[in-house]
């Protein structure tokens, strides 16, 4: 049975239904309606809900939740996020799960409130210090607000390794009918690692601090193993009519949605266009756009910025075919006549 949600709503939930035990966060539009939800609902299934004092606060919070083998998670939007890039680094580097949501917002500085995709470098690039990468999913729907938190929260588990569901605001504010599905995040793998007490084991630790000599070397390069095997597995994205399609538009959340209606329009007037949705944006689908090279004229990328997954989008084309771009910059959103025009243009 389907019923209509708000997508920042429908998120929150999907993370109840995916076993979250523990939310910290701090308000900031356009994701309030996530920490409201989460504020009432935590709650009522008797978990733990916090509105802590500063985004620093919450994603420490996280961090130590995690540490004691809780499913936790935060959420914020663009300059919220930008506070928890220090934590963010430090729970990479201990290798603890965890789910961050990121609304995002215009920018740069404190920008607006409307739905953005500046924050794709901050994201997959390793907004923190040191050597590190998150697991990076991209939803373009309400479903997919609701049924990617389960798929996080595996990720997270499997590779001990924060994952970011990155949003933008329209995805969060949107209104549409979505199923309740049933979803998944259990993993059954070594948990070991947990600190729960010592009960007659050795004293464990969880720490990013490695001061002896060669000791955080031999830790990146373990780290820097793990990150190929993740490359190597988790690439996902979604392909629509893009067998020996002349032109592939390639976009994520709600730029991908313009693009769909983009592609269809471009198709009825007789242009061979597809779609390349990225569902990873990191691991980033280098393999499946690699492949479209054989056959594709050109690819065309659209964003909700001035331009970032675009430079990914060239390496995986590797020069083998023209990589164009198009995109709106401060919370401006593509057009479907926009992209059109550029289309017919290429």
């Amino acid at each position: 049975m389907k019923k209509l949600m708000k997508g920042n709503e429908a998120l929150g939930e999907g993370a109840i239904k995916a076993g979250c035990a523990a939310y910290f966060g701090y308000p900031i539009t356009p994701q309030n309606e996530l920490t409201e939800y989460m504020s009432k609902r935590m709650l009522e299934e008797k978990r733990v809900f916090l509105q802590s004092e500063s985004e620093l606060a919450a994603i420490n919070m996280v961090l130590g939740a995690s540490a004691a083998g809780v499913k936790a998670m935060t959420s914020s939007s663009s300059p919220g996020i930008s506070l928890k890039q220090e934590g963010l680094s430090y729970m990479a580097g201990c290798e603890l799960p965890a789910l961050i949501v990121n609304v995002q917002r215009g920018g740069p500085g404190l920008g607006n409130i409307a739905g953005s995709q500046a924050d794709y470098f901050q994201a997959t690039k390793g907004g923190g210090h040191g050597d590190y990468h998150l697991i990076v999913l991209a939803p373009s729907s309400v479903q997919e607000m609701f049924e990617m938190p389960a798929q996080a929260f595996a990720l997270a588990e499997k590779y001990r390794n924060p994952v970011m569901i990155l949003a933008d605001g329209v995805v969060g504010q949107i209104l549409e009918p979505m199923e309740e599905v049933k979803v998944d995040s259990t993993y059954h793998g070594d948990r070991s690692w947990v600190l729960d007490g010592c009960q007659g084991r050795a004293p464990r630790k969880i720490r990013s601090l490695l001061m002896e000599e060669g000791a955080l070397e031999e830790h990146n390069i373990k780290l820097q193993k793990k990150y190929k095997v993740i490359k190597e597995q988790e690439q996902r994205c979604q392909k629509q009519n893009t067998e020996k399609a002349d032109i592939i538009l390639v976009a994520y959340g709600t730029s991908a949605r313009v693009c769909y209606s983009a592609m269809l329009a471009a198709r009825k007037k007789g242009l061979s266009v597809g779609l390349l949705r990225p569902l990873t944006l990191w691991p980033f689908p280098v393999k499946a756009i690699a492949e479209l090279t054989g056959t594709a004229k050109a690819f065309l990328t659209v964003e909700m910025s001035a331009g970032q997954m675009v430079e990914d989008v060239k390496l995986a084309v590797n020069g083998r075919k023209p990589v164009h771009f198009y995109g709106r910059a401060g919370g401006g959103m593509p057009t479907e006549e926009e992209i059109l025009k550029e289309i017919e243009k290429i």
